[in-house]
């Protein structure tokens, strides 16, 4: 997949020679007029000198657009950029070489088969953002600075993928963005021409690679609930050895633990709960199953 440029065709090259719609006006214009004087004054000079201006202003007037500039050249040297706006040039002496697009531009780029730090094959698709802030640098120090941000961008972004782990790249990727940022920044500042921000869009990695991945969060996943498990375990065997404690010396306290528990396990509809005799006659509970039945029959 070749990187492509998103959104309307740049104008940030030679045009040749085109006429403008005002040129064309005016030329109308003119040459109205001239047929008009020739035919009031009965003569074909006013016509012809109608025309040969009509001529001139015809490829003399040039338009850039709002966002535009324009580097006109003088016999093959560079005089100055023109535009926005509406401005004239000396025809066949004067030559429009280029139009710039000052706007942001956004390019699409992509990695493919690129190896991480920790020799995973990932494929990266990223945006740049840039535009072009000084149009004469962008004409004079690069060829094509269209074709030079899409490969510096696809450079820089192996690069940067070689130098990051796998996680890092999922994990960091506005970290990887910034650092991608400057890289092409400090490269393309000199051409007239700043890169705003490069966004990672996504990251593919194989689906072998994929599947190991979650079989690896999903067993990390258990041992972590294991482990909570066998914590909780710890710190509900170390309170039940505190509270024995308290019991053996307090047999009243135990009795009544053992009530509250019968009472807990009882009080519930059609439950059924069998208690040792020998449990019965230690705690005195008779009295109180007796009590228990006799509610539940009233019930």
């Amino acid at each position: 997949m070749l990187p492509i440029t998103i959104g309307r065709p740049s104008r940030s090259s030679p045009r040749g020679v085109q006429i403008s719609t005002v040129g064309k006006a005016v030329f109308l214009i003119c040459e109205a007029l001239g047929i008009a004087s020739s035919v009031l004054y009965k003569r074909p000079e006013p016509a012809l000198i109608a025309l040969v201006i009509g001529l001139y202003f015809l490829f003399a007037i040039r338009v850039a657009e709002q966002w535009e500039k324009a580097a006109v050249l003088r016999l093959g040297r560079y005089i100055g950029l023109r535009g926005p706006g509406i401005f004239l040039i000396i025809p066949v002496i004067d030559e429009i070489s280029l139009y710039v697009d000052q706007r942001v531009r956004v390019v699409e780029v992509n990695a493919e088969s690129a190896l991480t730090r920790d020799t995973v094959p990932v494929n990266v698709d990223a945006i740049v953002f840039w535009m072009v802030w000084n149009a004469e640098k962008s004409i004079l120090e690069v060829v094509n600075f269209n074709d030079a941000i899409t490969m510096s961008a696809q450079t820089a972004l192996r690069e940067s993928i070689g130098r990051h782990d796998l996680a890092q790249m999922i994990t960091e990727r506005e970290t990887l963005g910034r650092e991608l940022q400057r890289i092409l920044d400090e490269k393309t500042n000199p051409w007239g021409i700043t890169v705003q921000s490069v966004e990672i869009r996504d990251v593919h990695i194989p689906q072998a690679l994929e599947d190991a991945m979650s079989r690896q969060a999903q067993a990390e996943r258990e041992r972590q609930a294991r482990i909570i498990l066998g914590t909780a375990e710890t710190d509900i065997s170390s309170k039940f050895a505190e509270a024995s404690k308290v019991y053996i010396n307090n047999p009243v306290a135990l009795h009544l633990r053992a009530m509250n528990m019968l009472y807990e396990a009882i009080k519930e509809k059609g439950s059924m709960v069998i208690v040792p005799s020998s449990a019965v006659e230690t705690m005195g509970l008779g009295g109180l199953l007796g009590t228990a039945s006799l509610s539940n029959q009233k019930q």
